[in-house]
């Protein structure tokens, strides 16, 4: 008696890990950042004006120099990629014998035996492009950057950091008194931290719960690390 599956299997694995890695790092470091200066300045200076001022010229930077860092690594990503690939281009024509050698080793660490590889390596022989393609995923570990990848990174950074650091500013916008601003911005931002954490592991299948608990302790461990040594700079400008 044969059975049929009840339904068709679908792979559900999440396939934005570079995305969710550009918005971790310009959100994780627009809600801290914003926040420690505002709080550092809220009893500095006397004036939410100020403050918010200064956040946004601090949100307008940061999001620049944020986004500029995110390009110029994902352009060296790329370069690495191309730089590598001219290697192995060269490698399997001018060391053919000891490139065959390590497709076997690769095979022998999952259980294949060099018999059951050798058809394998004759069919990649006959398309080198393909061997190639083999050689950067299997034995560098490299898969070839989108070509618009470097931009993509930078904009998304950048608008995750600008979004992020407008949360804890939001309070001093709207209250005038610069304790129940800074009160305020505090609770909102160790909120906001918590929501990402939890979006953030329920994306990668880090755990609802585990993720948000974690990006609050540590968003909130920088941020508070952040804030003394703002408070300390404004007590001791000596420092």
């Amino acid at each position: 008696m044969h059975y049929l599956p009840d339904a068709t299997h679908v792979e559900t694995h999440f396939q934005s890990t570079e995305l969710v890695r550009d918005v971790v790092i310009g959100m994780s470091d627009g809600l801290t950042v914003p926040f420690a200066l505002a709080a550092g300045l809220s009893g500095a200076v006397g004036s939410t004006h100020i403050v918010v001022l200064a956040g946004l010229a601090e949100i307008a930077a940061g999001s620049i120099a944020m986004g500029l860092g995110g390009y110029l690594a994902a352009r060296g990503d790329a370069e690495h990629y191309v730089s590598e690939r001219q290697r192995e281009e060269r490698e399997i024509i001018e060391r053919t014998h000891d490139e065959e050698e390590e497709i076997y080793a690769i095979f022998e660490e999952y259980g294949v035996t060099r018999t059951e590889s050798d058809p394998v390596l004759t069919a990649l022989k006959r398309n080198p492009k393909a061997w190639v393609d083999f050689m950067m995923r299997f034995e560098l570990g490299l898969e070839e950057p989108a070509s618009f990848r470097a931009r993509q990174s930078a904009a998304i950074i950048a608008f995750s950091y600008i979004a992020g650091g407008f949360i804890p500013l939001l309070p001093y916008m709207l209250l005038l008194q610069e304790a129940s601003a800074l009160h305020a911005s505090v609770c909102i931002t160790l909120i906001a931290l918590f929501v990402f954490g939890a979006i953030k592991g329920r994306l990668t299948g880090g755990g609802f719960w585990k993720s948000a608990l974690q990006t609050v302790f540590i968003g909130g461990l920088a941020a508070g690390a952040a804030y003394i040594l703002a408070r300390l700079l404004s007590v001791h400008p000596s420092f």
